[in-house]
């Protein structure tokens, strides 16, 4: 199955871990090629005002500065979808309840595994 509708399917994970209040962190890895970004993290924040995250932008080389935002959700949905198969195979979903990992393979196509989780607690950002 082509990875766009995998995605989705990841993404409703994602949306029902922060729904249930398990959302602990979210990973991009595997990067293609050897970029200058290593890896794009998302951390929560559980607030009066709603769900946010602070997305992190991890660069390899010293002179680049990490970059950090807060965005809703769907905004960060955007940038993370954007980063799949242009600068990364896969997406890690950790819950405190289980780990899901969304990946594509070099011919386009997607899968999603499920392990117990890593995270006991949630740590915000």
């Amino acid at each position: 199955m082509l990875y766009h509708d995998v995605f989705v399917t990841f993404w409703k994970q994602v949306e029902e871990s922060i729904a249930e209040g398990s959302f602990a962190k979210l990973t991009m890895a595997k990067t293609i090629g050897k970029p200058d970004l290593k890896n794009i993290f998302l951390r929560p924040i559980y607030g009066k005002d709603g769900f946010k995250v602070v997305l992190k932008y991890a660069y390899r080389s010293r002179e680049t500065e990490d970059i950090e935002e807060e965005l809703t959700i769907d905004e960060a949905r955007i940038i993370v979808k954007s980063h799949i198969k242009t600068s990364f195979f896969s997406v890690i979903l950790f819950s405190t309840l289980k780990d899901v990992m969304f990946k594509v393979n070099k011919k386009g196509v997607g899968s999603i595994t499920e392990n117990p989780p890593t995270f006991k607690n949630i740590v915000q950002a």
